[in-house]
């Protein structure tokens, strides 16, 4: 350590300088907290689920309208087409409807945590649980999304950071 004001090298257990006398503890005023881990995190962590559900919405909404327009009028081609693909139109709807509440559910959790809100915490949890199963980004988001959220000290840094933007 050393004086601020005339250089010289300062024990870190001594309180004044031995050359100038100044008082060394004044001379370091406090810094600003250091961000929690959770904090450094939230803000990334929303913004990819808002991407993540962005590209859920685009594939939810191609397949509601392939399930639609092609197949939702399979019978009006004619008598030549054979009629097997009949269940592919209540399978693709079934499964774009599926995605596209899974889009906005995680348009949601990013939402809320761009946003410090109080129960985007759990959301996010079991979105990224959901998410395991969505190989290789699904798997990626779920594993950062859980490694930042599911630890218990992660709860008490998440409040703290939704009391600190309350007070602000």
């Amino acid at each position: 350590m050393f004086c601020d004001r005339c250089g010289a090298t300062v024990p870190a257990d001594q309180r004044y300088c031995g050359r100038c006398g100044k008082d060394q503890v004044a001379a370091f005023p406090s810094a600003y907290p250091a961000p929690n881990r959770v904090q450094s995190h939230l803000r990334v962590l929303g913004i990819l689920w808002l991407a993540v559900s962005a590209l859920n919405a685009v594939g939810a909404l191609a397949l509601l309208v392939v399930a639609n327009t092609v197949f939702g009028h399979w019978r009006a081609f004619g008598p030549q087409v054979p009629p097997g693909p009949v269940f592919l139109h209540p399978l693709l709807t079934i499964i774009g409807g599926a995605l596209l509440v899974k889009a906005l559910l995680g348009f949601l959790a990013g939402y809320g945590l761009l946003n410090r809100e109080p129960w985007a915490r759990m959301l996010t949890i079991v979105m990224s649980i959901l998410a395991l199963f969505n190989i290789p980004f699904g798997t990626a988001l779920g594993i950062y999304g859980l490694w930042v959220l599911l630890p218990a000290e992660s709860e008490r840094e998440y409040e703290r950071a939704w009391r600190g933007l309350q007070v602000a």
